[in-house]
C-alpha cells in the first residue's frame, strides 16, 4: 500500500508524500474557498495510511468526517475526474474532545503541566508579575506541592505572599500588589470558563496517537466553536499541546510516515498580539518537533498571518483563492505567489485571485525534499460527509468512544490547596477518589465495530485515570516527565516549614512585646527613685 496522499488533480495527479509530511505545511485561502474540505481530505488520507490526526473544529462542520458521505452522480463524477474513479462513501474512526466537556471528552491539564510561561501568557501578566509566578512554581517544585487546579495556585500564591519575608532570603521578596494582580487575572480567566481546563484526570498524550484495529489512524476532533471565542485560551491550549508533544516524544529521525499530524485551524490567533518570546518558542517547537515524527499544518486565511520565521518551516502548501481588494490583500497575494516554485505555464499571482471553490495551488516536497513546481489543482472530494453532524450522532459517538469514563469524571486529590489552605480538615486524610477499572486491550479492538453499528450498544469498559506526573523542572531544558506516585512525605515537610515560619513570626512579636514591657518597667523605676 502506497503512503502517498492523493490531494487532487491538475494535468497530473497531485500527491503529498508521507515521508515528507512531517516537514509541516500551510493551508490558506479566503473564507468560503474550501479550506475546511481540504483539511478534511488530508485528515482522512492520513488516517487511511495509519497516521493519527488532531484537528480543531472551529465552525463545527469538520465533525462530518465521522459519518459516511452521500453518493450522488455529481460527486461520483467529480471524484472520477480528480483521480478517484472508485469513489465510495466511508466514515472514519473519530474521537470528539472539548475543553469544556460539552461536545466531547474533557481535555484537562494540570497547572504545573501548563507551566509559568504559558500560564503567564494566558493571564496576560507583566514581566514582574510573571517573575512572581515563576517564583511560586519554583517554591512548589522545591517543596513538593502539587499544583493541579486553580484553587491550588491560589493557595500557593497566598502562602508565598503571607510568608514573603521568611522566604525572601532564598526566593526573593514578593510584592502583595503583584500577587493581587495575578489573583484578579485568575478571576477573569475563570469567567471565561478556563477552570474547566485545569485539573485531573489530565490528558494522556498517547490517547491522541492510536489506530483502530483495521490500521487506520484515529482522527481526534476538538470542538472549538466555543473555545474559538476565547482566542487567548485557544492559542495557549494548542501551544501547550505542541509543547507537551515536543517534550515527551523521543527522537524519531526520518520516518516513512509521521507518528501524528496536527492541524492548527485559525492559526493567526496564536500570533495575534503575541510577545516576541512566545513567537520564538513557537518557531523553536515547529522547527524541532519534525524530528519527533510530528507534522504541523497551519490553516489560516492569509499567509501574512504567520511570522516569516514560521512560514519558512512549512514545506507543503495548499493555497486557495485570495481576494485582492485592499493594499494588504494585494501584498498577501504577491507574498503567497513568491513562496511557490514558479510554473512557466502560468502566472502564480494572477491565478491565486481567479481560483474557484475547491481549486487550489499545490506545491509539496518531492523526492529528496525538493519543493515541487506549483500546480493549479482541483481538490478531490472526501469520502466522509461534508458538513456538521447532528447532536444525536455526536452523542452516539461519545457513547461508543473507547475513552468513555476515562476523562469524564473530575478527580480532586490532595494537592497544594489541602496542604496550605486547609479547606476540609479531613481532606488530607481522605483517600483519592477511586479510579475506574483499567481497560483491557479489547476495548479499542471492539470500538470501531461498535462505532459502525446502527443501534446503540453498551458503553465501552472504562479506563483508569493516568498516573500523575511530577512537577516540571525549573531549568531551561526540562527533562521528560515520567509517571510518578504522589510523595506523602511532602505534606509533613510543607506543614513543618509553614509552622516554623509562623512560630518565628510569633516569637519575634512576643520578643518585641516583652522588650517593651521591660523597658517600661525600668523607666518607671527610675522615675520613682527620683
Amino acid at each position: 500500500m502506497s503512503n502517498d496522499l492523493l490531494l487532487g488533480k491538475s494535468d497530473t495527479l497531485q500527491y503529498l508524500l508521507a515521508q515528507y509530511a512531517n516537514r509541516h505545511g500551510l493551508v490558506a485561502g479566503a473564507t468560503g474557498t474550501g479550506k475546511t474540505i481540504t483539511l478534511q481530505v488530508m485528515a482522512e488520507a492520513f488516517s487511511e495510511i495509519g497516521v493519527p490526526v488532531f484537528a480543531a473544529d472551529v465552525k463545527g462542520d469538520l465533525s462530518g468526517i465521522s459519518q459516511p458521505g452521500t453518493a450522488s452522480p455529481k460527486l461520483i463524477e467529480r471524484a472520477a475526474n480528480n483521480g478517484l474513479p472508485g469513489w465510495s462513501p466511508s466514515a472514519n474512526p473519530v474521537v470528539f474532545w472539548d475543553v469544556f466537556g460539552k461536545s466531547g471528552h474533557p481535555v484537562r491539564a494540570t497547572v504545573s503541566e501548563m507551566g509559568p510561561t504559558l500560564l503567564g501568557r494566558l493571564l496576560d501578566l507583566s514581566d514582574v508579575q510573571e517573575a512572581v509566578l515563576q517564583l511560586v512554581f519554583k517554591y512548589c517544585d522545591d517543596t513538593g506541592l502539587l499544583l493541579l487546579d486553580f484553587k491550588d495556585l491560589r493557595a500557593a500564591l497566598m502562602f508565598v505572599a503571607d510568608n514573603s519575608k521568611a522566604l525572601g532570603s532564598e526566593y526573593g521578596l514578593v510584592s502583595s500588589a503583584s500577587v493581587g494582580a495575578i489573583q484578579r487575572s485568575l478571576i477573569g480567566l475563570e469567567a471565561d470558563g478556563a477552570e474547566h481546563f485545569f485539573g485531573e484526570p489530565a490528558l494522556d498524550l498517547k490517547d491522541f496517537m492510536l489506530c483502530e484495529p483495521g490500521g487506520r489512524g484515529i482522527i481526534n476532533v476538538l470542538a472549538a466553536d466555543v473555545l474559538y471565542q476565547k482566542p487567548k485560551l485557544y492559542a495557549t491550549f494548542l501551544l501547550w499541546l505542541l509543547s507537551e508533544l515536543f517534550e515527551n516524544l523521543p527522537e524519531a529521525g526520518d520516518l516513512e510516515k509521521p507518528k501524528l499530524v496536527f492541524f492548527f485551524d485559525e492559526a493567526h490567533l496564536l500570533f495575534k498580539d503575541a510577545p516576541k518570546a512566545l513567537v520564538e518558542k513557537v518557531e523553536q517547537v515547529v522547527r524541532l518537533i519534525r524530528s519527533k515524527g510530528v507534522g504541523v499544518y497551519f490553516v489560516t486565511q492569509n499567509p501574512l498571518d504567520l511570522p516569516e520565521s514560521v512560514l519558512g518551516q512549512l514545506g507543503n502548501r495548499v493555497q486557495h483563492a485570495l481576494r485582492a481588494f485592499t493594499p494588504r490583500d494585494q501584498k498577501a497575494v504577491k507574498s503567497a505567489a513568491d513562496t511557490f516554485r514558479p510554473n512557466p505555464r502560468f502566472s502564480t499571482a494572477e491565478v491565486i485571485t481567479t481560483l474557484g471553490v475547491g481549486e487550489a495551488l499545490v506545491s509539496t516536497l518531492q523526492a529528496g525534499g525538493v519543493p515541487g513546481i506549483v500546480e493549479q489543482t482541483r481538490i478531490r472530494p472526501p469520502r466522509s460527509r461534508m458538513g456538521a453532524i447532528t447532536p444525536d450522532e455526536r452523542a452516539l459517538a461519545l457513547t461508543r468512544s473507547p475513552f468513555k469514563g476515562k476523562y469524564d469524571t473530575v478527580i480532586d486529590r490532595e494537592s497544594a490547596w489541602e496542604m496550605l489552605d486547609g479547606g476540609d480538615p479531613n481532606a488530607a486524610a481522605a483517600p483519592p477518589p477511586e479510579a475506574p477499572p483499567a481497560s483491557s486491550g479489547s476495548t479499542l479492538g471492539n470500538w470501531w465495530e461498535k462505532m459502525t453499528q446502527q443501534a446503540p450498544t453498551a458503553p465501552a469498559p472504562t479506563s483508569s485515570a493516568p498516573s500523575r506526573r511530577p512537577l516540571p523542572s525549573p531549568s531551561p531544558a526540562p527533562a521528560p516527565r515520567a509517571p510518578a506516585a504522589p510523595r506523602p512525605s511532602n505534606r509533613q515537610g510543607v506543614v513543618e516549614a509553614a509552622m516554623k515560619s509562623v512560630i518565628r513570626s510569633a516569637g519575634s512579636q512576643v520578643g518585641r512585646e516583652v522588650g517593651r514591657q521591660l523597658l517600661r518597667g525600668v523607666l518607671g523605676s527610675l522615675v520613682k527613685s527620683r
